[in-house]
């Protein structure tokens, strides 16, 4: 053991006090010192648990001469009682139970220390006492926590850096506060930031996360939070979590290069977002759900989204408030669903929005004041029954349509103005009612307002301008119309009895481009690349797409089934399953026993297989037997049901289990749940919650754990009850060339594109020479080959001046990428 000497300063104010001694050991030196005095450490490796109860300081060589390592084989390597001044010393701990540093009560000064330990923490603040001020430290610690407050526990912690930590980079808990000032946390397996429980709170300014396997924030349980100037990215999960009466402020923040969710909400948390940009994340930019959970948003950006959600998803009853933010390159604005669920959006920018730029489904109500949506398939699109609220004061611009209210929804519409839609300005269909005052349509590439279907709508003082179809296209006996006014463009009522049976009056005759028609057109044609099928009523079908989707028969699902590329025994598994669920209903009806079938499977094999599209169409089936409600899908995966405290994992694993409520909880990797190595691993508390729910609700919910064909058998060796559950298992095998063959066509014939001449057979030789690594992902690969021909085929067709249709469709082997090295 290396190991240098100490040397003790006295500080005293007594003469005799004023000297200085050397010591061979610490625990020497500090069983001498008292308040004031300084001990400088020579370089060296010292195995010592050391322990300050004096308002000491403890120092390294300041000359850069050599590190002071304090590196005990066991126990805390340094605690913490008093208002200690430490600096320049190389912590480490081995002790997967303690923390490397404690500090249990005063106001320490900690500056310049490099913890790098595999401890149960690195450093931990606990109790009400422990107030310490942390500068410029670096904490590594692969095996555990970053750094833990708890326990009523505070402190300031300034230019920190907090690496590889194993668990959240920065807990904080038991009503601890600490306040972050200019830190840093990278590279954690957890959470980067988790505060917990009544009483928690954090404050950071300036601070940093990023590179997390996890949620980059998690506040949770009645805690609360606050981060200014901020940034949060490159997550695996989402970027900020609030759940459980969770409270958030984010001022200034920067939030981006996220997968998943970059804000979400549940279970009565409040967020409020002032001046924070919310950018480049993969599935909702604000995701907020539950009654009484709600979002306040002032002057913030929310834009370029990598998926295909809505950037804004507001659901079960939650609230949020848009003031003077934007919205922006995004697939869909947002969504509003469910009764209870309601927006407020005042003077904000909606704009270059794929779809649709406002939804509001199922009950929920939207209220726009003076905003502006241009630039977008759909600008606003009042669904169902139930559904409505109020738009005044906003202008939409260079939309496919321009408001569709359908199947019984009823909003209001005041001072609106649509300007140049390429479809009608105002769509109303399929028992849409609706009340327009004062709203305006010029250059219209279709109608101004267009109602059909009997719909009751109601127009006061609306004007049209240079509509190319005309300016309003009624049926008869439907909207009630009063004093609406057009410039006559378009086409003219086809007499003047037509003219005057105008429904409602008050149009300005044949100069107001009126027809009353008995059997009135859809105003849409086939939705542009502008405004997908989704986003637009089709004339044969103006519901909302997806909306028979949970109707279709099983036959027709099982068709779908079979339609997919090989998985040949899948099919017949599911095909055997369906089979005996119906025979059971039948022999019910019929008055006999009906074997009993456990629906829960298994699904085995590697990425790519089709093993979440099958689970998706094994929900259908279910749902069109009436074995299911809904039959819908909700995936998860390890990082949606386990926490970072006893206790929360239980919480997300049913909360998880109740959104798949009346269909599918598809666990996808479900062997990540008991890792070989898990010790005290809160998956094995989610693997044992969900037994007990899949046994409580055994009718409510059907269960599909997937993943590896190995660690899927090893996974059902965890739990006894987990076998008794899934008695079923469905392996999906690779697959073969042909196959992968056979997907790229399908991928060509959708995009309308077709394969040349030998490409075929090229396609073949190159899915056989195709290494096929760890990470080879089956149909993605397929699909991923065949986009990059799409894009070698674009950079070769690009030259030419004037290509053919047979150019500019036709893919040849020389458009194949280079094959690669095994993932």
């Amino acid at each position: 053991m290396v190991q240098g000497t100490v040397q003790v300063t006295h500080g005293g104010s007594s003469r005799w006090r004023r000297r200085s001694g050397e010591y061979p050991t610490l625990n020497a030196a500090l069983a001498v010192a008292g308040d004031g005095d300084v001990l400088s450490i020579a370089p060296g490796t010292y195995r010592e648990n050391l322990v300050l109860h004096h308002a000491v300081t403890l120092r390294g060589p300041e000359d850069g001469s050599g590190s002071v390592r304090i590196a005990p084989l066991d126990g805390v390597a340094l605690t913490l009682r008093a208002s200690a001044v430490v600096q320049d010393l190389y912590l480490e701990g081995q002790d997967r139970a303690a923390p490397a540093l404690l500090v249990e009560d005063g106001s320490p000064e900690l500056t310049d220390l490099r913890v790098s330990t595999h401890s149960a923490a690195g450093i931990e603040v606990r109790g009400p006492g422990a107030r310490p001020l942390v500068r410029r430290c670096t904490v590594e610690n692969p095996a555990g926590v970053g750094i833990a407050v708890l326990d009523g526990g505070g402190g300031v912690f300034e230019e920190c850096e907090v690496v590889s930590s194993g668990q959240t980079g920065f807990s904080v808990r038991g009503g601890g506060r600490p306040r972050l000032e200019r830190c840093r946390i990278h590279h954690s397996t957890g959470a980067g930031i988790a505060v917990t429980g009544e009483g928690s709170g954090l404050e950071a300014l300036g601070c940093e996360v990023y590179e997390v396997r996890g949620a980059g924030v998690q506040i949770a349980a009645r805690a609360a939070a606050r981060l200014t100037d901020c940034a949060v990215h490159r997550t695996s999960a989402d970027g900020v979590t609030l759940d459980t009466d969770a409270v958030l402020t984010l001022a200034g923040c920067d939030i981006h290069d996220i997968p998943e969710n970059a804000v979400d909400l549940r279970s009565r948390s409040v967020l409020t977002l002032s001046r924070t940009s919310v950018r480049r994340f993969g599935r909702n930019g604000l995701s907020v759900w539950d009654p009484g959970t709600r979002v306040d948003a002032d002057s913030c950006e929310i834009h370029d989204s990598t998926g295909d959600y809505p950037a804004v998803w507001v659901s079960d009853g939650a609230t949020a408030s848009l003031d003077s933010c934007r919205v922006h390159d995004v697939p869909d604005a947002l969504f509003v669903l469910d009764r209870g669920s309601s927006v407020d959006v005042t003077d904000s920018d909606l704009s270059q929005v794929r779809n649709t730029a406002v939804s509001v489904s199922d009950g929920a109500t939207a209220q726009l004041d003076d905003c502006r949506i241009r630039e977008a398939g759909t600008g606003a699109w009042f669904r169902d029954h139930g559904s409505g609220g109020t738009l005044a004061g906003c202008t939409i611009d260079a939309v496919q349509t321009g408001v569709i209210v359908t199947k019984g929804a009823d909003p209001t519409l005041e001072r609106c103005t649509v300007t140049s839609p390429a479809e009608a300005g105002f769509y109303v269909s399929a028992g849409g009612r609706g009340t327009f005052k004062t709203c305006r349509v010029t250059d219209s590439s279709g109608f101004g307002f267009h109602v059909l279907d009997g719909c009751r709508t109601t127009l006061t003082r609306c004007h049209t301008e240079r509509c190319a179809r005309g300016g309003y296209e009624f049926a008869e006996d439907g909207p009630v119309a009063e004093e609406c006014t057009g410039d006559g463009s378009g086409p003219r009522p086809a007499s003047a009895a037509a003219a005057q049976s105008a429904p409602g009056g008050g149009f300005t005759g044949a100069q107001s481009g009126v027809r009353t028609v008995t059997a009135a057109r859809s105003p849409v044609a086939q939705p542009s690349q502008a405004a997908p099928a989704a986003s637009v009523p089709r004339p044969a079908d103006p519901e909302p797409a997806g909306d028979a989707a949970g109707a279709r028969a099983s036959g027709a699902v099982l068709g779908q089934l079979d339609a997919l590329v090989g998985l040949d025994s899948v099919k017949r598994e599911v095909r055997a399953l369906t089979d005996m669920i119906e025979v059971g209903r039948r022999r019910q009806r019929a008055g006999l026993k009906a074997a009993s079938v456990r629906r829960h499977l298994v699904f085995t094999g590697s990425p790519g297989t089709g093993k979440t599209t099958v689970a998706r169409l094994y929900g259908e089936i279910l749902a069109s037997l009436g074995v299911l409600e809904r039959g819908h899908l909700v995936e998860v995966s390890r990082v949606d049901l386990v926490g970072e405290h006893i206790g929360s994992t239980a919480i997300r694993t049913q909360e998880a289990f109740e959104r798949a409520r009346g269909g599918v909880l598809f666990i996808d990797e479900a062997y990540a749940l008991a890792p070989e190595d898990s010790g005290r691993d809160f998956g094995r508390e989610a693997i044992d919650t969900l037994v007990k729910l899949m046994e409580d609700h055994r009718d409510a919910v059907v269960v599909i754990v997937a993943g590896y064909t190995a660690e899927m058998d090893r996974f059902l060796t965890v739990n006894p009850g987990v076998a008794s559950r899934f008695s079923r298992t469905i392996a999906f095998g690779d697959y073969g060339p042909g196959e992968l063959l056979r997907i790229v066509e399908q991928q060509a014939e959708e995009h309308e594109y077709r394969l040349g001449e030998g490409t075929a057979e090229a396609l073949l030789t190159y899915f056989t020479e195709l290494p096929k690594g760890p990470a080879f992902g089956n149909g993605r690969t397929a699909r991923q080959t065949f986009e990059s021909m799409v894009e070698r085929h674009a950079g070769r067709v690009a030259q030419l001046s004037e290509p053919s249709t047979d150019e500019l469709t036709l893919l040849f082997p020389a458009d194949l990428p280079a094959l690669s090295a095994p993932c």
